[in-house]
C-alpha cells in the first residue's frame, strides 16, 4: 500500500529479457536502504525487490504487468518514480494507492502556466466511470487531482515541487503513463454493476 507521494526517482541501469519476463536494475538514492522481498512502487507499479548491490536494486516484471503498464517502454536511463510502502504510523498525505495499475494513458498535451504545468491525458473511455471531477488518481505513482474531464480525457495540474522531484518534468506528448484509479471509486462502480 502506498500514498502516491514520491520519495525519489531512480534510473534504469539495465534491462534483461527472459521468456515473457523483463528484469530491471534500478539505481537510486534509496536502493541501499531497501530489503529483499520489499514492495516498492516503480512508476506506480508495485514490484518486489529481488537483489540489492552497490546502490542498485533488481526487480522482475511478468507478462501481465508488462501488458498493463508502461514498463515495456522503459529503456536504459529512463527515469522512474519511486515510493516505499506506507508505514501505518504516519500521515496519509496523498490517497490510498495499491500499486496495481489499471491501464495506461497517453499524454496528449503539456501546457506551462507560469508557475505550474497542466497535463492532458487520453485514455480508454471504458474507464470513464472511474473518474470524477476533483477526484484522486495515481499517474506513474503520483497522487494527483483530476479536473476538466471529458469522455476519454482529463487534465491534472503539477506544482513546481512535483515537477522537479518526479519524472513529470520529462513527460511529453505521445508518452505513456500508468494509471491507477481511486480504489474506493472502483469498489462503488463494481457494487453498482452487480446490483
Amino acid at each position: 500500500m502506498f500514498t502516491g507521494i514520491i520519495e525519489t526517482t531512480g534510473v534504469v541501469n539495465d534491462i534483461i529479457s527472459s521468456g515473457t519476463n523483463k528484469t530491471f536494475w534500478i539505481a537510486s538514492s534509496i536502493s541501499n536502504d531497501l530489503s529483499i522481498d520489499q514492495s516498492v512502487s516503480h512508476n506506480g507499479v508495485c514490484l518486489t525487490v529481488e537483489e540489492i548491490t552497490k546502490g542498485v536494486h533488481r526487480l522482475t516484471a511478468i507478462e501481465e504487468t508488462l501488458l498493463k503498464t508502461n514498463l515495456n517502454s522503459w529503456q536504459i536511463n529512463s527515469v522512474v518514480n519511486l515510493e516505499r510502502c506506507l508505514q501505518m504510523n504516519g500521515r496519509l498525505d496523498g490517497h490510498i494507492v495499491q500499486g496495481h495499475v489499471d491501464t495506461i494513458a497517453t499524454c496528449s498535451e503539456v501546457t506551462a502556466k507560469e508557475g505550474s504545468w497542466e497535463y492532458r491525458f487520453q485514455f480508454d473511455e471504458k474507464f470513464a466511470t472511474l473518474i470524477i471531477e476533483k477526484g484522486s488518481i495515481s499517474l506513474n505513482g503520483i497522487s494527483l487531482t483530476i479536473f476538466n474531464i471529458q469522455k476519454d480525457n482529463f487534465t491534472v495540474a503539477i506544482i513546481p515541487y512535483t515537477y522537479l522531484h518526479t519524472n513529470m518534468e520529462l513527460l511529453k506528448p505521445g508518452d505513456l503513463i500508468n494509471i491507477e484509479f481511486d480504489m474506493i471509486g472502483k469498489y462503488v462502480t463494481r457494487m453498482m454493476e452487480i446490483r
